[in-house]
């Protein structure tokens, strides 16, 4: 069986893998078809309404876990409520786990784990970059996969802490500010404050104290014995090592980690590998058990509310069969693209004077596997594209009939949806009921047969989302952060992206916040032909690569603090002498809560005295190894905070 799913894995990869190459070709096409005639509406774009706006990310953060009190805020709002499970979060969120508390976030392999009294933000979460912002409290953090263009940084008061390698990484910060713990349980990173530069190694626990301004006090010891937070941060470490469900999907999958307690995979002939869930109530059907959210820059996004509802309903396609439900994951591929809702919608789109007999209403269905689907925000033909591939098995003649028939013909209603005429497949719901994230299922709407056959099929649900659209179905918080967590600054050294505009930003601008236009229409461009030796540039996909560490002998650029949202980074120069950083204009920080981390400078004798007396005295302290019994394919590590982990 394992043989044969290894196959069928490679075969699919190989597959996708094919119509990735292919899809230069299809955008070359696409480029001879008529634009969509709504093409012209101008987009949402908080820098130039009349700028294309760029593809979504094609990964989000999950909340996944709460234990007590824990609190959310959309970013660019006001308002805190209640954490709600399956949220997905986006660059400008906050969390709060208030005290006694605790909770788990994860960004497809990435977890984050939080403890009591622990604010962070999401300061950019993109394809390539995971910026947090800790202002306080206690945050473990697990990177499984590092690639060469990805950037872990997480933000303190008084440091900027880079992670380097796969590993387990603890980071606690006083509840001054003034003082950040950073504990290497494996891996290494670099810490940047005060004007120095230094690196962390496994099995090693620092201190720096001071503002970051100035030049931190620094001291180095042994990792501190495990408690509470750290033994349940290694076991669900742990849980996730020995996940059966890795075998089937990506651990890039967000969400995959809790299928196995929840349901079974199975063969399917006609499908192949499939997830069927368990224990679900009577009447049970995919995007029927939760709510709606409005969450940018992809609209309207389902919130599922059983704990194993994310993967499910954001990757591959569900199918009826057998009286029951199951879940066909699609394509086994490193990072399959995150979609809001793999959804068909029912009811009239823009403009339409459809009405259900009840009144305005919203309806939809789950789209089956090979059906494609067509995003109702706006982006790229390549995006339509990987969107598809990463998430269905599907070919490229099948997107593109389905493309031109839904965005170019509006001919929607006319395609073949197999869960359409499934009974019981397709759920629909009061205006009200969706746009105020209300619970789905006790809110159903009786709507005959006949009259979801006769209801038009649609790309996008036309409702226009409210405030309560986008804090979603928690209640206003009891616990938030204290005020000085809120406005506390921290120190970054990669220039994070745009915070999103608040709701009422958006209504004072006059902007409708559904997205007419569908796909955007870009000119076929020539292949560019690299150097030799080159690598591709990343800049295409909106995202900057993170700087390998710079010697101690050469001077690093100023880092930047994250509150200079958007900031472009400066030109490099091939020439790295201290007369360019000295030619460079002084910097600007016109924004009172901005605190820029002093620019890094060489350690006097000694500066450098006292961190190798450090360093070496640490080393005299590690504990010696334990002699192995036999031959191991990977050396143990011996740390005793980690010796209840697997190893990587």
């Amino acid at each position: 069986m394992k043989t044969f799913r290894q196959r069928w894995d490679w075969a699919l990869a190989a597959a996708a893998a094919l119509a990735l190459l292919l899809c230069a070709s299809f955008v070359s096409v696409a480029q001879d078809s008529p634009a969509p005639p709504d093409a012209q509406a101008a987009p949402v774009s908080q820098d130039s309404p009349d700028a294309p706006a760029p593809d979504p990310p094609s990964r989000v953060a999950r909340l996944d876990s709460i234990d007590g009190s824990v609190s959310f805020q959309p970013g660019g709002e006001n308002d805190w409520v209640d954490a709600v499970l399956n949220r997905p979060l986006v660059t400008g969120d906050n969390l709060w786990a208030d005290e006694n508390s605790r909770a788990e976030v994860h960004i497809g392999s990435t977890a984050l784990r939080l403890g009591s009294q622990t604010g962070i933000t999401l300061l950019e979460l993109s394809d390539r970059a995971t910026q947090i912002r800790l202002a306080q409290g206690s945050l473990i953090v697990r990177v499984r996969h590092v690639d060469d263009e990805d950037s872990y940084e997480v933000d303190t008061p008084n440091i900027a802490f880079v992670i380097l390698q796969e590993g387990e990484y603890r980071l606690d910060v006083s509840t001054d500010g003034a003082r950040t713990d950073v504990t290497v349980f494996h891996g290494r990173g670099e810490v940047t404050g005060g004007g120095s530069s230094y690196p962390v190694v496994a099995d090693q626990h620092s201190t720096f104290t001071g503002t970051g301004t100035d030049q931190l006090s620094y001291a180095l010891g042994q990792i501190p014995p495990q408690d509470d937070l750290d033994n349940w941060a290694f076991d669900r470490d742990n849980r996730e090592d020995n996940a059966d469900s890795a075998n089937y999907v990506s651990r890039e999958m967000t969400g995959y980690e809790d299928l196995d307690d929840n349901g079974s995979w199975a063969y399917v002939a006609g499908y192949g590998t499939v997830w069927r869930p368990m224990s679900v109530a009577v009447g049970w059907a995919p995007y029927r058990f939760g709510h709606w959210a409005w969450i940018a820059p992809w609209g309207w996004t389902w919130v599922e509310a059983e704990p194993w509802g994310f993967a499910p309903f954001h990757y591959g396609r569900w199918a009826f069969a057998g009286g029951g439900w199951f879940w066909i994951p699609g394509p086994s591929v490193v990072r399959p693209v995150y979609a809001p809702a793999l959804v068909a919608w029912v009811g009239g789109g823009a403009g339409s004077n459809f009405s259900f007999a009840f009144g305005p209403g919203v309806g939809w269905f789950p789209l089956a596997p090979g059906e494609v689907f067509i995003p109702g925000y706006r982006v790229s033909r390549v995006y339509v594209n990987r969107v598809n591939f990463t998430n269905t098995s599907v070919d490229m003649t099948t997107v593109s009939n389905a493309y031109n028939r839904v965005a170019i013909n509006r001919m929607a209603n006319n395609m073949a949806y197999a869960n359409r005429g499934v009974s019981g497949g397709v759920t629909v719901v009061s205006h009200d009921t969706f746009v105020n994230a209300r619970p789905v299922a006790r809110n159903i709407q009786a709507v005959s047969a006949k009259e979801i056959e006769s209801a038009p099929v649609v790309r996008t649900a036309s409702a226009e989302p409210v405030r309560q659209s986008m804090l979603g179905a928690g209640r206003p918080a009891v616990n938030r952060p204290p005020a000085a967590v809120i406005s506390r600054t921290v120190v970054a050294l990669r220039t994070p992206a745009a915070m999103p505009r608040s709701f009422d930003q958006s209504q004072r601008a006059g902007q409708s916040l559904i997205r007419q236009e569908l796909v955007r229409q870009e000119p076929a461009g020539r292949p560019a032909t690299p150097a030799a030796g080159s690598r591709p540039s990343q800049n295409d996909e909106g995202f900057r690569s993170f700087a390998p560490p710079t010697p101690a002998n050469q001077p690093k650029t100023e880092p930047r603090v994250w509150e200079a949202q958007g900031t472009p980074e400066p030109e490099r120069s091939s020439n790295s002498g201290a007369e360019n950083r000295a030619s460079q204009p002084a910097r600007t920080w016109s924004n009172p809560l901005a605190k820029p981390v002093a620019p890094v400078r060489r350690a006097d004798e000694q500066q450098q005295q006292d961190q190798e007396q450090k360093f070496s005295k640490w080393q005299q302290q590690r504990p010696a190894p334990a002699p192995a019994k036999q031959p191991a394919a990977h050396p143990s590590n011996p740390s005793h905070s980690s010796s209840s982990k697997k190893g990587h």
